[in-house]
């Protein structure tokens, strides 16, 4: 079970009680005080204990002879691989963000291991049973992609407070702490072609922020950043006359004036941070301010140092139940608002905000969690035939909806792909080896191809200058994938999927080598009037075509699919009696009433 949260309570307590034999649960979160009104396995005293070992001991009482292992660790940390996976005979998502839900599907397809998909947005929930070659994946949908904005209003012109936490996660962080904004989610340059100097402008500004890391760690970068974003650009800003003939101009922030009427130190910034449900003043935001990008800094340092010998430069991420984060997004973003006259924010509501969280409600999750485990009855006796697509829906006619699993979609880049595993030694293999030994020599491809992995593009017929690097160089580690794509035009293969196992080999043998020989298929040619169009979180009606089902969100996605016509004022012979079967035939099914 991955995730230990608002469905994951709920889930552990439905399989320890039903009498599942061995559960592992993953979760790399600590609880929070906001947990505790729906995550019922928690108590005040659990608070900033890991969810994952909490759950454990929680739900151990209710079923001694289950045996159950917590691991307080990301999903997607290498030591859960492929082949640990495939120990499973059954994977539960409990998640809450889109990242890792991909990622654990992706996982579970290359174990050949049924994944319960589960996610609840408010009063909606879904919950969605894939098996690798019989069902859709997560992924055979294209999912709503984060909310952006344009670049001028968010650096420029400022008029919401969800304008100055984007600018904060965005762009501040990301720009101090993480990847430069040409690389980021959450601008859109498409509205500011008008805006060419302006733009322009900004671009300097990011430089400038740029130069300023170079003293990260020292007593001056705390007030470095204040006076780049806080004065001198405020400034820059304020000289553009006929921006503000219509609207108040922005107030300029001097570091030594704000200093002198805030406490320092880290404790007194701790203090006022664990007060995550008052709205910060000016003096309080600015300790919190400086001591974030104390704590910060030292993060980044260690893990600079730890990854001395690494090829690529260590990042901090955004992340919302990270509190060093979210303190600085808070702390800056409040700021921000002040210079601009907006309504500052609490740490909570900033972080509803800065992760698009709509609020969790727990009788959605204990709904969810029950209908996971009727699915997964159903998996486990191999009834695959029975299980259903089921979703809940409270401002539809009937609360509980239920549809046949779809096939997978054969253009998902997914699930739609062959996989194996590739054998690596890492101490000499180099690209140039799985071109020639392993793609050309062994599986017969010719001259026009690419292969790619999570970052992008490694080779393809214009791009040679990687074959000569190993694959330690270019970031390729055990249990790393990589995609191969066919771009002959007449007959292409399918995608080819690796998964990378590294191992010592042989001086004598091939450096790079398959774990076993297969034969690619080829694509299908699809006759264009019987391609199945996947819509995602649309809904046919009478009343309301095209209305888009549920909101979506970030960290909770939209519920996917098209529901069936068994809802509305749709009639068809199977409902006369307007009942619905969520769990099979007769024969011990569950029955709900309208």
């Amino acid at each position: 079970m991955v995730g230990a949260g608002g469905i994951g309570c709920e889930l552990l307590k439905n399989l320890v009680l039903t009498g599942f034999g061995e559960i592992h649960i993953v979760d790399l979160d600590t609880i929070d005080l906001s947990n505790l009104n729906r995550q019922f396995l928690f108590r005040q005293e659990h608070i900033k204990k890991p969810k994952a070992t909490v759950a454990k001991e929680s739900a151990a009482k209710f079923n001694p002879h289950i045996k159950l292992e917590a691991h307080h660790a990301n999903i997607k940390d290498p030591h859960f691989n492929i082949d640990w996976f495939a120990e499973f005979e059954l994977v539960f998502n409990a998640l809450d963000n889109l990242e890792a839900r991909r990622h654990v599907n992706k996982m579970c397809l290359a174990a050949n291991v049924p994944l319960i998909e589960s996610g609840t947005t408010g009063f909606n929930g879904q919950v969605q049973v894939i098996m690798k070659g019989k069902s859709e994946c997560y992924d055979c949908n294209t999912k709503e992609t984060p909310k952006s904005f344009p670049v001028c209003t968010i650096r420029s012109t400022p008029s919401q407070p969800i304008h100055c936490i984007v600018w904060a996660k965005s762009y501040l962080f990301t720009e101090v702490f993480g990847t430069s904004e040409d690389e980021i989610l959450g601008f859109d340059h498409s509205q500011d072609s008008e805006n060419a100097a302006e733009i322009e402008n900004l671009r300097k500004e990011a430089h400038a922020l740029k130069e300023i890391r170079h003293s990260m760690g020292s007593e001056e970068f705390p007030r470095k950043i204040f006076e780049k974003v806080f004065t001198d650009d405020i400034n820059r800003l304020r000289s553009m006359e006929d921006m503000w003939k219509t609207r108040s101009p922005p107030t300029v922030l001097d570091f030594n004036t704000v200093s002198k009427s805030s406490a320092s130190g880290g404790e007194i910034g701790k203090s006022v941070a664990m007060r995550d449900q008052d709205v910060w003043n000016l003096a309080e935001n600015f300790t919190v301010f400086c001591d974030s990008i104390r704590r910060l800094t030292q993060r980044l340092q260690q893990a600079q140092g730890d990854g001395a010998n690494g090829s690529s430069t260590p990042v901090l991420a955004f992340d919302k139940d990270d509190d060093d984060t979210l303190d600085f997004v808070a702390a800056s973003a409040n700021m921000r608002s002040l210079i601009f006259g907006i309504e500052p924010h609490s740490k909570f509501s900033t972080k509803q905000m800065a992760g698009n969280i709509i609020p969790a409600i727990a009788t959605t999750n204990a709904m969810t969690a029950s209908l996971c485990v009727l699915q997964a009855f159903k998996v486990m006796k191999g009834d695959y035939d029975k299980a259903r697509m089921v979703f809940l829906e409270r401002p539809g006619a009937r609360v509980v909806n239920s549809e046949k699993l779809r096939p997978p979609n054969p253009n998902c880049p997914v699930c739609s792909v062959m996989q194996t595993r590739l054998v690596v030694d890492p101490s000499r293999a180099t690209l140039n080896d799985l071109v020639q030994d392993v793609l050309k020599s062994d599986l017969g491809y010719g001259d026009e191809f690419s292969i790619n992995n999570e970052v992008g593009t490694l080779y393809d017929p214009d791009l040679e200058d990687n074959l000569s690097k190993k694959f330690s160089d270019l970031g390729v580690t055990g249990e790393s994938f990589l995609t191969v794509i066919d771009d002959d035009e007449t007959n292409p293969r399918v995608n080819l999927s690796l998964s990378i196992l590294e191992k010592i080999l042989p001086e004598d043998s091939k450096s790079v080598s398959l774990a076993q020989k297969f034969e690619i298929l080829r694509k299908p040619t699809l006759d264009a009037e019987k391609v199945r169009e996947h819509v995602n979180g649309t809904i046919a009606s009478p009343t309301a075509p095209g209305k888009r089902k549920r909101g979506a969100s970030v960290d909770e996605p939209s519920i996917e699919g098209q529901q069936s016509k068994k809802r509305g004022m749709i009639q068809t012979t199977a409902e006369k009696d307007d009942v619905i079967l969520v769990d099979g035939p007769a024969n011990g099914a569950i029955i709900i009433e309208d």
